[in-house]
């Protein structure tokens, strides 16, 4: 069963409560302004991505107040004083990170409340967090209103005009390393998302030669009751299907032997226990040797 809504009738929190438990996890802008008296302001939102590299554009929305529809102080401040500093939040800010969200008066500096470190920018007035593991100061190029609305958006795009990374979170070719960042996500709630050890895997690129595609995969294999979704869409990657004398020698396996002598005489068990194989290959990251398995299987 599917539970359908249409989002104009329901009230407003319920919508938000759905749209952003839904669409997650989402990466958290950790933005620090100024006013035009000076005043600084350091507060997360989650309605943020970057959406182009060249030029450098980060968006970031904070939205109106779903309780009386007034503006936050971070949109305010960005009309008054059009610069940004957009800090990446890791686990190890992100206890102070929550705090700096509570509503605050206008005026009250959330990098004291927090315990943050103010870091001086050098191309924009506010500055940054300096625990933080990645810090783009950027300029406002415009700011959209989406409407008038409790909950409504304001769409800040922010260009990138200087980048400072911590190298602690860099790795031997001065590249930024995922595992050492230990990023976290907005998820609906109370809940995030710590991007770290067991919660991170990898999904090789499509090749650019274009795979062949669930669709060009054997009925046999397309219907497995053992394979996955996940499992179709790795083996749809491949740029090709293994050859007679590649699936021949995939015979020869010694995983692949002795489960044939393990089954013997019954055809349907044995191809049962060789999608399991190729499975458990496929989490290895052996397409190419999971393929001609399954393709042995075929042959049976």
């Amino acid at each position: 069963m599917t539970k359908t809504i249409d989002p104009n009738s329901i009230p407003q929190q319920d919508l938000h409560n759905i749209l952003l438990t839904a669409v997650a996890p989402r990466p958290i802008c950790f933005a620090s302004t100024i006013d035009s008296e000076g005043r600084v302001n350091l507060s997360p939102f989650s309605y943020f991505n970057v959406f182009s590299s060249n030029p450098p554009i980060l968006i970031f929305s904070p939205a109106r107040s779903g309780r009386d529809n007034t503006h936050k102080h971070s949109y305010l401040n960005v009309h008054e004083v059009p610069e940004v500093v957009i800090n990446i939040v890791n686990h190890p800010i992100v206890e102070q990170m929550s705090l700096s969200s509570t509503a605050y008066d206008r005026g009250v500096n959330e990098f004291t409340k927090s315990g943050l470190t103010e870091v001086p920018s050098e191309k924009v007035k506010p500055p940054r967090v300096g625990e933080a593991p990645v810090a783009f100061e950027c300029t406002v190029q415009q700011t959209i209103e989406l409407a008038e609305t409790p909950g409504a958006g304001n769409l800040i795009i922010a260009k990138v005009e200087l980048i400072h990374i911590n190298d602690t979170y860099l790795d031997d070719t001065e590249n930024l390393d995922t595992q050492k960042l230990d990023l976290v996500g907005r998820m609906g709630g109370s809940w995030y998302l710590r991007a770290a050890k067991e919660a991170l895997f990898e999904i090789p690129k499509p090749i650019r030669t274009k795979g062949i595609g669930v669709d060009a995969l054997p009925k046999g294999i397309r219907e497995s009751e053992t394979l996955t979704g996940n499992n179709l869409g790795r083996l749809g990657n491949l740029e090709k299907l293994p050859s007679a004398e590649e699936i021949a020698a995939t015979a020869q396996d010694d995983e692949v032997l002795m489960m044939s002598k393990k089954v013997q005489n019954d055809t349907a068990g044995l191809k049962k226990q060789l999608h399991w194989i190729a499975q458990q290959i496929l989490t290895e990251g052996d397409t190419k040797r999971a393929m001609a398995i399954l393709m042995h299987a075929e042959t049976l």
